[in-house]
């Protein structure tokens, strides 16, 4: 089985709500870090055999295969495919083992792994009710199959973190000690200087007049960002 490298990794900074890169669209924001990925690498992009980003709402300026758009909004060749994968928040991640899992395969040779999302144009979870007004309150409702199976039992990330505690016996502890250690290594690597060099700044983009503050009540937490990917 052949093996599998990721060459470079190059993304925008991350922006906040409402902040200097949130009326950029995600196709410029994926753009910018694709066109930076092959500046850095000095590949042929007609060797590049696939694009495949994660986005996780897919509606409005992330529909319409967000991979395929970034790259010829990159300005790229069009004789290039792209596809976008939704494994909800874990969709970039998995674009990149698609990407290995291709390369591993003896199938392709050369892909571009990433993501893309700018949530302060489409809101988390947008793509979970943008249907209400056509009767359908969320993905499950109506499914005869899902209600047999998990009656009215919540879908989202508290519950499900919740079941997993219980059935494999895992302790708040244990998930205080594992967090630390995670961060532990995260803040060794950027001391180290680790992750700089992947950010590419765009002086555009400082320019980018934010609109007006939203109301402390309506924010989101910080944790929500708009930051593209791509390797």
């Amino acid at each position: 089985m052949a093996e599998a490298y990721i060459i470079d990794a190059v993304r925008t900074p991350v922006g906040r709500k409402n902040g200097g890169l949130s009326q950029v669209h995600p196709a410029d924001l994926g753009a910018f870090a694709i066109k930076e990925l092959i500046k850095r690498t000095g590949v042929d992009p007609m060797a590049v055999e696939d694009v495949v980003f994660g986005c996780l709402d897919t509606v409005g300026p992330n529909a319409g295969d967000i991979a395929r758009t970034c790259w010829l909004a990159a300005g790229l060749p069009d004789e290039v495919p792209g596809t976008t994968v939704d494994r909800q928040c874990g969709s970039s991640q998995q674009a990149i083992h698609f990407a290995a899992q291709g390369v591993m395969s003896g199938t392709q040779d050369l892909v571009v792994a990433g993501g893309v999302q700018n949530m302060s144009m489409i809101p988390i979870g947008t793509s979970w009710v943008i249907a209400k007004d056509m009767g359908h309150p969320n993905p499950f409702s109506g499914s005869e199959g899902w209600k047999a199976r998990y009656g009215e039992t919540p879908v989202n990330q508290f519950y499900g973190a919740e079941q997993i505690a219980k059935r494999w016996e895992i302790t708040r502890e244990d998930m205080e000690h594992f967090a630390f250690a995670s961060h532990q290594r995260a803040i060794a690597a950027m001391d180290a200087g680790y992750f700089k060099r992947e950010i590419a700044p765009s002086p555009a983009w400082r320019m980018t007049k934010a609109p007006a503050a939203t109301p402390r009540s309506r924010r989101w937490p910080r944790s929500r960002r708009s930051c593209p990917r791509a390797v």
